[in-house]
């Protein structure tokens, strides 16, 4: 004998009917991510060069987090964001006060005060990639694998 389904299990199965799914939702599909604060817009990279005037290791009050290089330029000093691996581990920037560089990356104002979120920090004939062509902070074994992948050396044959 067959028992008819009632109750609980009837109003879920309705209702399951009528959910519509993330496949054919309007609501779930998205083009475009909104920006955020911290988004990243290679298209809108710029470079400043000029003296390193201090690197900060840990962010001052009001500043977003990690390690910050102020660069003086001729239009005054610049805040450029270095994010938490760039002083740390393998390939690590190395650089102090007083030394010429130049840094690539987008200026963002954050809390009122621009900011540049470095990519690449140049400094003599040294090159230092801080984060990748999305913004993302490369961690120092991220930057070892890509010295290798450029070397030839993390490659299978």
């Amino acid at each position: 004998m067959i028992r008819p389904i009632t109750g609980l299990w009837s109003l879920l199965l309705s209702v399951a009917i009528f959910i519509p799914t993330p496949a054919f939702s309007q609501a779930a599909v998205r083009l475009v991510k909104p920006a955020g604060p911290l988004s990243y817009d290679a298209s809108k990279e710029i470079t400043l060069s000029g003296t390193v005037s201090s690197v900060l290791t840990k962010p001052s009050p009001g500043m977003i987090m990690g390690a910050h290089l102020l660069l003086q330029t001729e239009s005054g000093v610049i805040d450029a964001s270095l994010d938490r691996f760039a002083l740390r581990g393998y390939g690590a920037l190395a650089i102090s006060g007083g030394e010429q560089a130049s840094v690539t990356g987008v200026m963002k104002t954050l809390n009122g005060k621009q900011v540049l979120l470095a990519r690449i920090v140049r400094v003599a004939s040294d090159v230092y990639t801080i984060r990748n062509q999305h913004g993302i902070a490369l961690t120092p074994l991220a930057r070892e694998r890509l010295r290798e992948k450029a070397s030839g050396q993390g490659v299978e044959p």
